[in-house]
């Protein structure tokens, strides 16, 4: 219930935002271009409560999964009103959307998605320029700390040390991109080149079908990347289990496990999962002495774990230049948005499947993550995700989406006249059926993935 609570509030905080920057963006220009704005709406369906400040209704509607600016005379069925009805629109009012010229038309439309990709550069400037946190020592490379025996890693050939200078198309690529670029490429070979021992090596990884799932990681393909350096510092040892039972103390640190150097536990885990309870030999360093140590894992919670909690990584803040902060934004939201623009044609070209796609209740999800994670990196990183995403998907040519409107207008510029208001309100009754349609899949295919239903899955 917690986890639920805290999914919902931030999705609806989330995305509320978004979309009230998206629809301002629409209401800023078409008041600048004189339009009449009925509306503004967060929310569809039934009318909660507002206020009415001149022309304008603001207000917040039943369904908070999106939102609406209405102009005098932007929809068709305003057009199409019996003569003498209030509601029909008259073909000289200077407020109406209709009587402006198809460039302001179009300038209103592209302020939406505009809005979008303004709010997500403006997040990671303020992110990089006023907070910026950075582990206090940190792996800059893509070094591969442990490959599983017997995985897709281990099949391609990947070995501990090996440092990954290109993964699918990206070129020095970070774990973040591997973990993407992994995802996209489910079920595929992905072509990789790996640093060696000074020597460059081309390899292939097949991804697993597992990439598919929300809850896939760069582990479950056998690469345990290497995120800091330095042996496994223990925090805490849990009394009764392997650990105390075999020696180990608060303040220690594991340098060293069968003699191979792990620096995260997330690489131990991994290694006692593949020895399945096998007795392991700890090299320790306390107080600069050096000491041996056998310890028998335990079957926990389904895991083989060894009973004690690491040290976690520290950070500090560096909040960079404005300049570098600029850069750093840019670099973010170009490599993101790429990276969305790839998923589309992908999705389209039928390399990524549907059901792969995330909707409200996987946002929600995401969204509840972030916010009970530490640091803000989480939150600003994936709030600036989602504007780029809500910015791109509303530039698409699709009928009810921002980018129709424009191709409308665009093709009405061609022929010189206006579509027949009859055919347009068709295609736009079609097309709203048709993204209905796709909404109810995405979010059934949202709720299959959550933990209630994948493990009964057999």
């Amino acid at each position: 219930m917690h986890e639920f609570l805290v999914s919902a509030v931030a999705f609806i905080v989330l995305i509320g935002f978004m979309v009230v920057v998206h629809e301002l963006g629409h209401f800023i220009v078409a008041k600048l271009c004189g339009v009449r704005v009925e509306a503004f709406s967060f929310g569809f369906g039934p009318r909660l409560f507002g206020f009415k400040h001149g022309e304008t209704d603001y207000k917040v509607c039943l369904l908070p999964l999106g939102g609406f600016v209405k102009m005098t005379g932007e929809s068709a069925e305003q057009n199409l009103e019996a003569p003498g009805s209030q509601a029909q629109v008259l073909p000289d009012d200077p407020g109406a959307f209709t009587s402006h010229p198809r460039w302001q038309r179009m300038l209103i439309g592209l302020a939406g998605p505009t809005s979008n990709f303004v709010l997500a550069m403006a997040l990671m400037v303020f992110y990089f320029g006023w907070i910026n946190e950075v582990q206090s020592v940190e792996v800059k490379s893509t070094t591969v700390e442990w490959v599983t025996p017997g995985s897709a890693a281990a099949q391609a050939g990947i070995l501990p040390g090996d440092v990954i200078q290109r993964f699918d198309s990206v070129g020095n690529p970070d774990w973040d991109a591997i973990y993407v670029h992994s995802r996209l490429n489910a079920n595929q070979p992905v072509p990789m080149t790996v640093e060696r021992n000074g020597n460059t090596l081309a390899l292939t990884l097949h991804i697993p079908p597992s990439a598919k799932n929300d809850d896939f990681d760069p582990g479950d393909e056998g690469l345990l990347p290497q995120y800091q350096f330095g042996p496994i510092a223990v925090s805490e040892v849990q009394p009764d289990m392997p650990a105390e039972h075999a020696g180990l103390r608060p303040g220690d640190a594991i340098a060293a496990v069968d003699g191979h150097a792990f620096h995260t536990t997330n690489t131990l885990l991994a290694y006692m999962q593949t020895g399945q309870g096998k007795p392991i030999q700890l090299t320790v360093l306390r107080h600069g002495e050096m000491l041996y140590m056998t310890a028998h894992p335990a079957k926990l919670d389904t895991e083989w774990k060894l009973g004690f909690a690491p040290v976690p990584p520290s950070y500090r803040n560096l909040p960079l230049p404005l300049n570098q902060a600029v850069s750093k934004s840019v670099d973010f939201c170009r490599d993101n948005s790429t990276l969305i623009v790839e998923v589309l044609k992908r999705l389209f070209t039928h390399r990524v499947s549907i059901s792969q796609l995330q909707g409200p209740v996987g946002m929600a999800r995401m969204a509840g993550d972030a916010a009970e994670m530490k640091g803000w990196q989480p939150k600003f990183g994936l709030a600036a995700m989602i504007s780029l995403n809500l910015g791109i998907v509303n530039l698409l040519p699709f009928p009810i989406l921002d980018g129709g409107m424009i191709l409308f207008l665009l093709i009405e510029s061609l022929l010189r006249h206006d579509i027949n208001v009859l055919v347009k309100e068709r295609i736009y009754q079609a097309a709203f059926m048709v993204l209905m349609a796709f909404m109810v899949f995405i979010i059934f295919s949202d709720v299959t993935k959550l933990p209630m239903f994948t493990h009964i899955k057999p």
